[in-house]
């Protein structure tokens, strides 16, 4: 297993509990794929620079996915399928690390 950031455009058409039931349809797909989602920010109502499908903005949604990634695939495939997602974007999710030259805090100019 891996971990994967999957970045979603929604269409935004709908009320708050139909994007609710679209982002518990796209945990349900990679629950079903054998994955787990750890975290889901939903970023919110955007609006798009381009018409996408006849949709001028979306809702965004930014999931922390664990699986394994011949499983990839086929989760692109699904969420192609998916009539609620405009635009999909998988990535691996690698956590910031801290160098040694980095400092652990910014002074403050007064």
């Amino acid at each position: 297993m891996r971990t994967y950031e999957l970045f979603c455009l929604l269409k935004a058409g709908f009320d708050i509990e139909n994007v609710d039931q679209s982002i518990k349809n796209i945990e349900t797909t990679i629950k079903n794929l054998g994955g787990n989602v750890s975290d889901c920010n939903k970023v919110g109502r955007k609006k798009l620079a381009y018409d996408i499908a006849g949709s001028k903005d979306s809702f965004c949604a930014i999931f922390k996915v664990d699986i394994a990634p011949d499983k990839l695939n086929e989760l692109k495939r699904l969420l192609k399928l998916n009539e609620s997602v405009l635009r999909d974007f998988i990535t691996h999710f690698k956590p910031a690390t801290k160098t040694a030259s980095e400092p652990d805090s910014v002074p403050q100019q007064a």
